[in-house]
């Protein structure tokens, strides 16, 4: 999917590009919506536009498994924030 031009980003999608550009890991949605007030909405235009994808991981804990989704930046995105 094409990027959009830097005009064409919202300040909203900007800024979660800028804190997963920042965040080697990605982060979860819930830290997106509950710590930085971030809509699902935008979150999902930036996965459907290809700037960002969810990664499935399995982490071990008190020996049981929890799978956790991280939000992560894409080159597309990275380019979307340089452009």
């Amino acid at each position: 999917m094409a990027v959009p031009p830097r005009n064409r980003l919202s300040t909203e999608q900007r800024r979660a590009l800028q804190l997963l550009a920042s965040s080697p890991r990605g982060t979860t949605e819930e830290v997106f919506v509950l710590a930085h007030g971030f809509s699902c909405d935008t979150l999902a235009e930036l996965v459907l536009a290809g700037l960002t994808a969810l990664v499935t991981e399995t982490l071990r804990a008190d020996g049981g498994k929890t799978k956790v989704v991280r939000m992560r930046i894409t080159e597309a995105g990275r380019r979307a924030l340089e452009g």
